[in-house]
């Protein structure tokens, strides 16, 4: 009876030793063809809670870094279109000081009148320019009015602001935001010699008078280039502040990258597989199991066990 239960035991225990070792050897394979060393957060619950904390944050950081995407395609969108700005205000100058010129009669100044009209019409569509979720780039934080454009034109072609009061701004993560452009006022709206004075405006007023040609065509002129080079200062301010923000972005991105390499590194370390390792183990375990197997089953097949059974 007592040699029975033993040899009874001898199996029960053989069989539980083989099996642990399987099941060991079938967990290590897994971890190397998953590259995850935890298949269940029992397996070590203080790193698995660590791990869902750093999946939680790389969620954000996704969120964070569509935003920022964001953000970059507007403000490189208002720089290009500030430079198209000051482009046609530059040309607009150019055309303001040819008008200014006493060797010119009316009918050329009439021509420059058109020129200067058409200057205004680019100017305006600049202004309507749309970002890239078809909202006016320069309206603030609504799309302008029921138009949708940050700038309406009346019946006698004058430009007006139909925005609203400030731009918009987009979070970046970790509390930081940006204002992703600027409204139209903030760059065509100034003062020369403390009057408010606004560029389209005074475009559009001097393309009107040279075309008329009535009153002094010659002196609108020269009094309009006053204004013109403050609008050009205005609109180079306005592209060191779009220049800032964009280099702003990119801090704030790069900054989110260097954090997230680092949680990328610490999920490897808490939940990856050291393949290298795992595969030394795995070995080692493998070698033990067919031991195991061997020896069992050497011993299993002695006669001493059917003399005693």
């Amino acid at each position: 009876m007592i040699s029975s239960t033993t040899t009874s035991a001898f199996f029960d225990r053989s069989t539980q030793d083989i099996g642990a070792l399987r099941a060991q050897a079938n967990t290590l394979q897994g971890q190397i063809s998953s590259g995850q060393r935890l298949a269940t957060a029992s397996q070590d619950p203080v790193a698995a809670a660590r791990l869902r904390e750093l999946t939680r944050a790389q969620t954000l950081s996704a969120i964070d870094t569509t935003a920022s995407n964001r953000a970059n395609a507007d403000l490189t969108l208002a720089d290009t279109t500030l430079q198209s700005f000051a482009d046609a205000v530059t040309q607009a100058q150019g055309l303001a000081t040819q008008a200014a010129s006493a060797v010119l009669n009316t009918s050329q100044r009439a021509s420059i009148g058109v020129q200067l009209s058409q200057i205004h019409s680019q100017l305006v569509s600049l202004a309507n320019t749309r970002d890239a979720t078809g909202n006016a780039l320069f309206g603030g934080q609504v799309a302008g009015g029921a138009s949708g454009q940050a700038y309406t034109l009346d019946a006698s072609g004058n430009a007006s602001y139909t925005g609203a009061a400030t731009a918009t701004q987009v979070s970046l993560g970790e509390g930081q935001s940006v204002t992703t452009s600027l409204t139209g006022p903030e760059f065509l709206s100034f003062n020369v010699a403390g009057a408010p004075t606004d560029l389209l405006a005074t475009i559009k007023t001097l393309a009107d008078a040279l075309q008329a040609g009535s009153g002094n065509p010659q002196a609108a002129a020269q009094s309009s280039l006053t204004a013109l080079g403050n609008g050009l200062d205005a609109i180079a301010n306005a592209q060191t502040v779009v220049g800032s923000r964009l280099a702003f972005v990119d801090l704030a991105t790069q900054h989110r990258q260097t954090v997230g390499d680092l949680r990328t590194t610490e999920q490897s370390d808490l939940g990856g597989t050291n393949i290298a390792s795992t595969v030394v183990q795995l070995q080692q375990t493998l070698l033990v199991l067919s031991a195991s197997q061997e020896s069992f089953t050497k011993l299993a097949s002695l006669n001493l066990f059917d003399k005693i059974n």
